[in-house]
């Protein structure tokens, strides 16, 4: 069997909340459907819903009090290595509507650079999460010159 797209990311975060947060408010995703684990996390989709999909982004939550769940499930990770991206350098996403999206950034307080890649007809805008995970939107480069 072919491997086909990729179906979600997954990060581990000690603070839940403000990934919700700045996945949903800033991001633009919608929480959804999520299998009773035995840890704390969410799902976020956009679009399409579970069971046509697993959602884009996996919210995995880190209980301190009680990560017996989270360990049995998908093993044990030193918390110091939860920051940023590690090996992984980061997450992109196709996207449309750039001067909507500059406008949350900058609502939301989230700092982004930007960069133009004429070759591919591009224009990529750059930030972080609140875990430090580097996320890349490309857009259509003529959407540049709607936004100015």
């Amino acid at each position: 069997m072919p491997i086909g797209k990729l179906d979600h990311f997954s990060i581990r975060t000690l603070d839940i909340e403000a990934s919700r947060r700045f996945y949903t408010e800033v991001m633009g995703f919608q929480p959804g459907f999520r299998p009773p684990f035995k840890f704390p996390g969410l799902w976020l989709y956009n679009g399409a819903q579970y069971p046509e999909t697993t959602g884009v982004v996996h919210i995995i939550g880190i209980d301190l009090n009680d990560p017996q769940g989270l360990k049995d499930y998908l093993g044990d990770r030193e918390l110091d290595t939860l920051n940023g991206t590690g090996t992984v350098d980061h997450m992109a996403f196709a996207a449309t509507g750039l001067a909507e999206m500059q406008a949350r950034l900058k609502r939301h307080g989230v700092a982004f650079r930007e960069r133009t890649v004429p070759s591919l007809n591009l224009h990529q805008v750059f930030f972080e999460d609140p875990s430090g995970v580097t996320i890349e939107l490309n857009y259509p480069a003529a959407e540049v010159q709607q936004a100015a």
